[in-house]
């Protein structure tokens, strides 16, 4: 019988033995969701949004490369993969901060940042012509959480799942 119960564990057997497949799969949907969320829902992304892009980007690229050199340097590509998992769990962390008020992001794309000094018809003329998008504004959230914070979230679970698959790999190999 198909129960949630079953489909949650069928899942979760079928990452663990391919949790390259994991990563792919929740880089993707996440720059999807991104993408979407600018061109159809008109956000513009911030300067530490594209970081936390990057990052997904690099996921992408690695987890594919894993995916289609299967038997080649397997190890290599969940290192890696591992790796800008955790990058993305930093940034999407950082960027999250930034928006909370816990620390004061980059100067170029937070309120604390805008300079006042010099011509000002220069400053009044940049700032017509140019987007600026505050990364410590949130745009848009569900349940009191940010995307730059479900970014977080998601990338840190599959990044603990994914750093647990690899551990589990290496024990059994020292077992066996």
């Amino acid at each position: 019988m198909l129960t949630i119960k079953n489909i949650t564990i069928c899942l979760i057997r079928y990452f663990w033995h391919n949790p390259l497949m994991l990563a792919f799969l929740m880089s993707l949907s996440l720059l999807l969701g991104a993408y979407a969320f600018q061109y159809i829902g008109g956000l513009e992304p911030c300067h530490l949004c594209w970081w936390q892009r990057y990052a997904h980007m690099a996921i992408l690229g690695l987890s594919a490369a894993g995916l289609l050199l299967k038997n080649f340097w397997r190890g290599l590509w969940l290192w890696t993969t591992a790796i800008a998992l955790e990058v993305s769990v930093a940034a999407a962390g950082y960027h999250t901060g930034v928006e909370q008020k816990w620390w004061q992001g980059p100067t170029t794309c937070t309120s604390h940042g805008l300079d006042q000094s010099g011509d000002m018809s220069a400053l009044f003329d940049n700032m017509m012509n140019a987007k600026l998008v505050m990364c410590d504004k949130i745009p848009w959230e569900m349940f009191g959480i940010s995307m730059a914070g479900y970014n977080f979230l998601i990338s840190l679970a599959v990044s603990l799942f994914v750093t647990g698959t690899i551990i589990a790999g290496l024990r059994q190999k020292n077992d066996g």
